[in-house]
């Protein structure tokens, strides 16, 4: 009877390696965005808080739900600085998060090059009117970066060869006082 207590016994077999999670926005780092905060909403799916660039008034942060189309990026009940501080852009995901119940969608693909310039395109043909010159801000795209994923040079890049390319959709504007430039989707032509 000793000798079974202490008899030896086959080594286990190993363990199959488990399988990976599904990437669900838990580390995805696209470029062209800072991610600042991530919550999880009541299924699991990610809600972003996040940042593209440090604008000449401060950092201004969007939010995005990983489950469900939810984007925003300003607060529409201010008559001034509309954009997202980091506090407000955090208290609104996280309300968003409490409520929603989507459950996490794939992370959207990189697109390539062409795609992201045609995009782009049809943004600033969309942005003219037929009264004015409308000035294009990069900031105007913070809700759609997750999808562009560029940053903000290969953006200015696409828009000063849309310039060369186009002079008759899209000018441009240097500062007389800094190095700074506009870009303005020209007025529709007069039919």
């Amino acid at each position: 009877m000793a000798l079974t207590l202490f008899a030896r016994r086959p080594e286990p077999a190993e363990a199959p390696a488990p399988e990976p999670w599904p990437e669900i926005g838990e580390t995805w780092k696209p470029e062209g965005v800072t991610v600042a905060q991530r919550y999880y909403n009541q299924a699991h799916a990610v809600v972003l808080v996040y940042t593209t660039d440090d604008g000449p008034y401060g950092t201004c942060y969007s939010v995005a739900c990983l489950g469900c189309h939810y984007a925003t990026r300003e607060n529409g009940q201010r008559t001034y600085s509309t954009r997202y501080g980091l506090a407000d852009a955090a208290k609104v995901a996280n309300e968003h998060a409490t409520t929603c119940r989507a459950l996490p969608r794939d992370i959207p693909a990189c697109p390539d090059d062409d795609t992201v310039r045609e995009r782009l395109h049809a943004w600033v043909r969309g942005a003219r009117h037929r009264d004015k010159d409308v000035q294009l801000w990069v900031s105007n795209l913070d809700l759609i970066r997750l999808t562009l994923q560029r940053s903000n040079d290969w953006i200015v890049g696409v828009l000063q060869q849309l310039v060369v390319d186009e002079p008759e959709i899209v000018r441009i504007e240097r500062s007389q006082y800094s190095d700074y430039v506009s870009y303005y989707a020209r007025r529709l032509p007069e039919n």
